[in-house]
C-alpha cells in the first residue's frame, strides 16, 4: 500500500469515530486497576521465573476468551551473556477478515534489575512493574474487553511483547519481543497505524509527543491527540514535543508500520522497586482506555 491511500484510510477511520462516541468511553479503570494488582502479586514477570510463567498462562486465557483468534509466538533468545530466555509473544485479533486493521502493543515482562533505584542495594533487586509493564497490559485487556462487547470498525491487533525490559536497550537484549514479531509479520501486514502503550496509568499523567514518533509518524501522532482532545484529555495530551525513546515502537518503523509510542516517562518510580500498584490511578487507566477505543471506533 501506498502512503497517499494509507492516509485516505486512516482519515475515513478518523471521520467515523464521531458516530460510536458513547460507546468509545466507557472502560472500566477500577477493573485494570486490579489487573495490574494481580500481575504485580503474581512476583516479578521477569523471564524464565515462576511470576513469568504464571502471567503468560493468564494473560493467554483471558484473551481466548475474548478475541475473535489468538496467536502466540514462542521463541528463544540468547543474550550477550550466552543465557536463553524463553519468551512469548500474544497476539490477539478483533474481525481478522478485515483488510484493514489497527495494531496496539503492550510489553508484559518486567525488568530484572532496578537500576535507577535511589538505594544502591535495592539496584539488584526486580521491578515490580505495575506502571512499568502492567498498566499497558491491562489497558488492552480492558480494551479486548469493550471490543468483545461492542465490535471496532476495523480490525484490530492487540499485541503483548515479552522481553522487552530484560537488557540494556543499547544491544539486542532489550525490545526483544517487538523485534521478534516485527521480523516474523504476516504477509503484505501493513496496518494503518500502530500505537506502543508503555508506562499509562501513572496517578500524575502527562503525555508528551515522543520524538521518534513526531518525526517518523507525525500523522499518527496528529490523530491521537487530535482524539484525545475531542473526548476531553486535553490536558493529559499535551502538544508538546517529548524526548526521543527507545521503545516498542522502533522496530515497528524499521518494519515500515507506522507506529507511535505514547509514554509517560515523567515517573518517580521508574526502574524502581518503588513502581508498585500505589502509583497508578484507575482514572488514569480510564483516560487512555478510552482514548484507545474511541481510535478504532
Amino acid at each position: 500500500m501506498t502512503r497517499r491511500p494509507a492516509l485516505a484510510v486512516l482519515a475515513l477511520v478518523a471521520g467515523c469515530g464521531g458516530r460510536s462516541s458513547q460507546a468509545s468511553q466507557r472502560f472500566d479503570g477500577l477493573q485494570a486497576l486490579a489487573w495490574v494488582e494481580h500481575q504485580v502479586a503474581a512476583g516479578p514477570r521477569v523471564p524464565n521465573t515462576a511470576g513469568h510463567q504464571t502471567i503468560g498462562a493468564w494473560l493467554e486465557a483471558e484473551l481466548r476468551r475474548r478475541a475473535d483468534s489468538v496467536e502466540v509466538q514462542a521463541f528463544d533468545h540468547v543474550t550477550a551473556s550466552l543465557d536463553t530466555l524463553h519468551l512469548r509473544n500474544f497476539i490477539a485479533r478483533f474481525r481478522p477478515a478485515d483488510p484493514s486493521r489497527v495494531l496496539y502493543v503492550a510489553h508484559w515482562d518486567s525488568r530484572p534489575t532496578a537500576d535507577l533505584d535511589p538505594d544502591p542495594e535495592r539496584r539488584r533487586l526486580p521491578v515490580p512493574g505495575a506502571n512499568d509493564g502492567a498498566s499497558g497490559v491491562a489497558l488492552l485487556l480492558g480494551v479486548a474487553d469493550e471490543l468483545r462487547r461492542a465490535p471496532p470498525s476495523v480490525g484490530v491487533d492487540l499485541v503483548f511483547v515479552d522481553g522487552e525490559d530484560y537488557g540494556s536497550f543499547d544491544g539486542e537484549d532489550a525490545l526483544i519481543g517487538s523485534r521478534y514479531f516485527s521480523r516474523n509479520l504476516p504477509p503484505a501486514y501493513r496496518p494503518l497505524f500502530a500505537v506502543v502503550w508503555d508506562m499509562v496509568g501513572d496517578r500524575d499523567q502527562q503525555f508528551s509527543q515522543e520524538g521518534h514518533s513526531l518525526e517518523r509518524s507525525p500523522e499518527v501522532v496528529e490523530r491521537v491527540w487530535r482524539t484525545a482532545e475531542a473526548i476531553g484529555l486535553g490536558r493529559v495530551f499535551r502538544a508538546r514535543r517529548g524526548i526521543p525513546v527507545m521503545d516498542d515502537h522502533i522496530p515497528l518503523l524499521e518494519a515500515g508500520i507506522r507506529a507511535i509510542d505514547v509514554i509517560d516517562l515523567d515517573y518517580a518510580a521508574w526502574h524502581t522497586t518503588a513502581d508498585t500498584p500505589d502509583k497508578i490511578s484507575p482514572e488514569s487507566l480510564a483516560n487512555v482506555g478510552r482514548l484507545a477505543l474511541a481510535l478504532v471506533r
